[in-house]
């Protein structure tokens, strides 16, 4: 496929160059690249916290964890 992209004056001489002295084309160089880009971003796996808990039942009924504001509502007693 087809595409246009900016790149940056310098940006675009060091690929250039790169491409010229590995025997590649600008294009490789680009794929090349943005292929290892989005491995990176693909592998590495969330980071994930436990939390423990003490007392008993869990959380409080309508306490979602994933909402803050709410969850500091709930802390702070306010209905």
């Amino acid at each position: 496929m087809r595409t246009t992209i900016r790149l940056a004056d310098p940006l675009l001489l060091e690929a250039k160059r790169e491409a010229a002295r590995c025997g590649m084309t600008l294009t490789a160089i680009i794929e090349e690249s943005l292929r290892a880009r989005l491995a990176r971003t693909t592998v590495e796996p969330r980071k994930r916290t436990r939390l423990t808990t003490t007392g008993r039942g869990g959380l409080l009924p309508g306490v979602d964890l994933d909402d803050s504001a709410s969850l500091l509502d709930a802390m702070d007693g306010v209905e």
